[in-house]
Order: C-alpha cells, then sequence, then structure tokens
C-alpha cells in the first residue's frame, strides 16, 4: 500500500491543477451553477407562459366549437312591441307559420317572464319591465340536414306579421368564427414568439458556457475529444436543464388552469358566472388542451438541447478558424 502512496499524490496533486470540469467525476458543464439555475428559472418563465397561451386557444377553440354548434342548430325570431297589434296574436302566428315550413324541428315561444329574466344581468332584479318595449322570443330548431327556405321563410313572415324580424345567426357564426380563429392565431403566435426566446436564450447561455469553458475544450481537444463529444456533453445537460425548467413551468401552468376551473364551478351560481360560462363553456381545456400544454415542456427542453449543439457546433468551429 505504502509503494503507491507517492503516485497516488502525485495524481491528486494533477488533478486539483486541471480546472474543476475536467476532474474526474466532474461534469463539463456543470448544471447546478448560478447560470444554470437562473437559466432554468428563464425557461419555466418562458414555458409557463406558452402553456397558458396554448391552453387558451384550446380554450377558444373547444368554446368556439360549442357555440358553432349551438347557434347554427336554432334561429329566433323576435316580435317588436306595437301599440297598434296584439303582440299575444302575432307571436300565435309566426309559430304557426314556422311550424308549417319544412326544416324546422321545433317551434317554442319564450314565456315574457323568461325573457324578462334574460335582461337581469344588466338592469338587476327586481325591475317592473312592463313599460319597456322588450321584444318576444321565438326559438326555432332546425333538423339536421336539408335547411329550410330562409329568404320564402322571412318573405312570407314580414308580409304576415310586419313587427316580427327572422334572425338566421348566420352573422353570428361568422363573427364567432372569426373571434376564435383571431385567438387561436394569437395564442399560436404567443407560443412561437415564446419557443424562439427560449431559444435565444439557451444559445447565449450556452455561448457563456462556452465561453467560460475554452481552456477545458482545448485540453480536451489536445487528448483527442472531438467536436461531436463535446457537443453532446453540452446537449446533454442543457436538455436537462430544458427538462427541468419545462417541467416547473409545465406543471405550474396545469395548476393555474385547473385553478381557474376551479373557481368557475364555484361561483357557477352569480350572473356573471352564468355570462362567462355561456361565452367560455365550463372553463376546461380537457385532455387535448392538457397534451399541449405538456408538449409546450416537452418542445422546450427539445430546443434548448438542439439550440446548445448547433451553438456548440458553430463556436468550435470559429475556434478551429481561429487556430487556423
Amino acid at each position: 500500500m505504502s509503494m503507491h502512496e507517492p503516485g497516488s499524490r502525485e495524481v491528486e496533486r494533477e488533478e486539483r491543477a486541471l480546472p474543476s470540469n475536467l476532474r474526474r467525476d466532474q461534469p463539463l458543464v456543470p448544471v447546478d451553477s448560478v447560470a444554470g439555475r437562473a437559466l432554468m428559472a428563464v425557461i419555466a418563465i418562458l414555458t409557463f407562459l406558452a402553456a397558458l397561451s396554448a391552453g387558451a386557444a384550446v380554450l377558444a377553440a373547444r368554446a368556439s366549437e360549442q357555440w358553432r354548434g349551438a347557434v347554427a342548430n336554432e334561429m329566433t325570431i323576435q316580435i317588436r312591441p306595437d301599440s297598434r297589434r296584439n303582440i299575444e296574436a302575432d307571436i300565435a302566428r309566426a309559430v304557426a307559420m314556422a311550424q308549417a315550413v319544412d326544416g324546422i324541428e321545433a317551434v317554442r315561444a319564450v314565456p315574457r317572464a323568461e325573457s324578462d329574466k334574460l335582461l337581469e344581468p344588466w338592469l338587476g332584479t327586481g325591475l317592473d319591465l312592463v313599460e319597456l318595449p322588450v321584444p318576444r322570443l321565438i326559438v326555432l330548431k332546425l333538423r339536421p340536414g336539408k335547411g329550410p327556405d330562409l329568404a320564402a321563410f322571412g318573405a312570407a313572415l314580414r308580409r304576415e306579421v310586419p313587427t316580427a324580424i327572422l334572425d338566421d345567426h348566420r352573422l353570428w357564426v361568422r363573427r364567432l368564427s372569426t373571434m376564435a380563429s383571431t385567438i387561436i392565431l394569437s395564442g399560436a403566435a404567443i407560443v412561437f414568439l415564446v419557443l424562439i426566446a427560449a431559444a435565444l436564450a439557451v444559445a447565449f447561455a450556452t455561448r457563456g458556457a462556452m465561453a467560460g469553458s475554452r481552456d477545458s475544450v482545448e485540453v480536451l481537444h489536445l487528448v483527442g475529444a472531438d467536436d461531436a463529444f463535446i457537443a453532446r456533453e453540452f446537449q446533454s445537460r442543457f436538455v436537462r436543464l430544458g427538462l427541468r425548467g419545462g417541467a416547473v413551468g409545465g406543471f405550474a401552468a396545469i395548476v393555474v388552469i385547473a385553478l381557474l376551473g376551479w373557481l368557475s364551478s364555484r361561483w357557477s351560481s352569480a350572473p356573471e358566472a352564468e355570462q362567462l360560462q355561456a361565452m367560455f363553456g365550463a372553463f376546461e381545456i380537457g385532455w387535448s388542451g392538457y397534451v399541449a400544454v405538456i408538449l409546450v415542456a416537452v418542445v422546450v427542453a427539445a430546443i434548448s438541447g438542439l439550440v446548445s449543439r448547433f451553438t456548440v457546433r458553430h463556436y468550435l468551429r470559429v475556434l478551429a478558424w481561429g487556430a487556423a
């Protein structure tokens, strides 16, 4: 044992003379450094924002599908009050005409009390709306398949009931589709920009790590390490950073989305919550939304690895050209 002690001490002295990242069992690129933790925090924040944007896009898509499914299968007839006409007789006449139209499956005249209740979120409760000229509504449910001849039905309705207005909701469907498409495209654009920001952050961090490890890289070249080995070392470290940051940011986004869904269910009895639920549905993104959030986190990790690899390759080529 004593014969090997001088040699082992000499090895230890030589090892202490090396840079810390070239010593035995030490990684080339430390992950738990201050710069690594700062980069992981940046990646987590960017992933959180991108995941929220993706969840909002999925929520808008689901809400738009519900809107179009509900609106496209219904029409309404508004009967405006007129002091010279009997509004109840006009309602009965419009209902009879709608029931005779081929393609209309069901007809329902909305009672006055129900119509007044629709105004409570804006006007409040306990108001006497008898003197207000509130239109009466007739809801028409269309039969699936071939729709009715709306032009002929609308013209006949105006002749028989001049105060009636047929609303086929096609304008609202187009507006809702346009609004939903705008929200979805905006969410996708935000996700794309956040991913670009993450790539730039990883690129700058990789260049900084390469600049700090330049001596170590030159030593590795001297002992025969090729560029692929060095690039793999940096790539593996930044992939781990990307996975950690992406997992933290994605988990935080899932928690926030789930919390908002829980709060919306708790406040479902309030009039404001009813309006929000009518617009966004039950505020649930479903499995597809959670898959999108997880996919964003995975993409961030993949971008971290690829960008670091390309950056290291480019940096090594620059070093090689400078040495030549």
